[in-house]
């Protein structure tokens, strides 16, 4: 019996993974949790194989928790399953240590699969990121401005050209108006921007949002 936990902030979303992977005979879903600390607090509960992992998620990000989790050489396998594009996101999260990389608009009978996949030791990609993988062996690409951005950067930047306001991201975030001025401050250095127009523009460019 492969034992999973699914830790996304979205109810709905969670219970039609949820209700998906109960189709298999051999995947029993043991624990849920909307953020970090109540996925912390369910760890220690329950047995885990598998963990299904949103990457935009309050308080600790995706990325973050997958750091926290190859910190203490964790054996739980981490199946990242976002929203986000592939192409901006798969070879970050697996890069970071994840085992695999599924976007929740695909087929849901695949997450099956993915879980699958992960728990034999193996890492999961779709073709798409398959592909992605090979030609970043083959011929590496210039880095891009944004690939420099820490997770909480590029949430910040994605967020403000998705048209959020700064009190709104610290809201979503679970962080001070502050600090996300701070982030803020360093994306622009960082991408050589002025300010939150040209940073829209930047993201639109690059397929950020």
């Amino acid at each position: 019996m492969i034992h999973v936990v699914l830790c996304d902030d979205h109810a709905v979303l969670r219970r039609g993974i949820r209700d998906t992977l109960t189709e298999a005979t051999d995947i029993q879903v043991t624990g849920e949790a909307g953020g970090y600390a109540e996925l912390r607090d369910i760890l220690r509960k329950v047995p885990c194989d598998v963990l299904l992992l949103d990457l935009n998620m309050p308080g600790r990000s995706g990325l973050e928790v997958l750091t926290s989790l190859r910190e203490t050489d964790s054996a739980i396998r981490v199946l990242v399953v976002s929203m986000y594009p592939e192409d901006q996101y798969a070879l970050r999260c697996l890069r970071a240590g994840a085992q695999g990389y599924a976007n929740k608009a695909g087929d849901p009978m695949e997450l099956i699969e993915a879980v699958r996949t992960v728990m034999r030791g193996r890492k999961y990609l779709t073709p798409e990121v398959a592909q992605m993988l090979a030609d970043s062996l083959a011929q590496p690409a210039p880095e891009l401005p944004h690939e420099s951005l820490s997770e909480r950067e590029l949430q910040t930047l994605v967020k403000i050209a998705s048209g959020r306001r700064l009190s709104d991201i610290a809201e979503e975030l679970m962080l001070s108006p502050k600090t996300v001025s701070v982030y803020r401050a360093r994306v622009l250095e960082k991408l050589k921007l002025t300010n939150n127009a040209e940073l829209t523009v930047y993201a639109i460019r690059n397929q950020l949002v």
